[in-house]
C-alpha cells in the first residue's frame, strides 16, 4: 500500500527543503517528494500519515560497534539499580564479568532498538561477533563500512555526536527510486534539531516500514 508522510517541514539534503512536504513510499522505494497538495493529488487514495516537525532522511550511527559490544544498555527493570543509559567504560566492565549471553543479547537488541528511536537507519560496521551480527540483520538496519581510522571518545546513540550537522549525519540524501530510510523530528527547523539532537525523533521508518513511533 502506498503511504505518505507529511510534516510542516521536509529536508531532503542536497535538494531545497520543502514548507508543507510530503514523501510519498510504495514498498520500500521513495516514490514523491513534494509540496502536500502536488504529492497528495498525483497518488489519491493513499494512505497520508501526518508528523509533527521535520522530516529528514535517516541518520547514520558509526558508534555502532562499541554501542553493542562495549555498552550494556539496561532494562527498563534495571533502572533503579542502573539507571537508563548505557554503561560504558568501568561500569560496562564491572558488568561483563557476570552477563551471561542471554542478558548480553538483551542488551544488544535494546541498543538496535534505541539506535531506531534515536532516527538511524545505518549502522557502521565491521559486525564480528556473530550474535550482533544476526541481530543487526534481524532488525532490519543497513550495515555500512566503518569510519576511517576510528573514533575517539565515548559512544553516543546521538548520530549528531560524530555527524555534527545534518549532511554530516545522513546516509544519502532523499530521492525518488531511493530507498524509502526516513526519520521525523519534533522540532521547527534544521538548526533546532542540531541544536537539540536525535532524541527528539517520533519516528523512523526503515525500508518503508514504521519502525519507532513515539507514542
Amino acid at each position: 500500500m502506498l503511504t505518505i508522510h507529511a510534516a510542516p517541514l521536509v529536508l531532503p539534503v542536497g535538494a531545497a527543503a520543502v514548507d508543507g512536504g510530503a514523501v510519498a513510499v510504495d514498498g520500500d522505494r521513495i516514490v514523491a517528494i513534494g509540496p502536500y497538495g502536488v504529492v497528495t493529488a498525483a497518488h489519491p487514495g493513499a494512505r497520508v500519515r501526518q508528523w509533527p516537525g521535520v522530516l529528514t532522511p535517516g541518520l547514520r550511527q558509526w558508534d555502532a560497534v562499541p554501542l553493542l559490544t562495549r555498552c550494556y544498555h539496561p532494562d527498563p527493570r534495571e533502572a533503579d539499580e542502573l539507571g537508563e543509559q548505557p554503561l560504558t567504560g568501568e561500569d560496562f566492565e564491572r558488568l561483563a564479568g557476570r552477563m551471561d549471553e542471554p542478558r548480553r543479547a538483551g542488551s544488544v537488541r535494546r541498543g538496535l532498538q534505541r539506535m531506531l528511536s534515536h532516527g538511524t537507519t545505518h549502522v557502521a560496521g565491521p559486525f564480528d561477533d556473530h550474535a550482533v551480527r544476526t541481530a543487526v540483520a534481524r532488525s532490519g538496519l543497513t550495515a555500512v563500512a566503518g569510519a576511517p581510522g576510528g573514533l575517539p571518545g565515548e559512544p553516543d546513540l546521538d548520530p549528531f555526536a560524530r555527524g555534527r550537522d545534518l549532511p554530516g549525519s545522513v546516509h544519502a540524501p532523499l530521492a525518488a527510486g531511493g530507498r524509502a530510510d526516513l526519520a521525523v523530528f519534533d522540532v521547527p527547523d534544521e538548526a533546532a534539531l542540531v541544536a537539540a539532537g536525535a532524541g527528539t525523533c517520533v519516528a523512523t521508518v526503515l525500508g518503508g516500514r514504521l519502525v519507532h513511533r513515539r507514542r
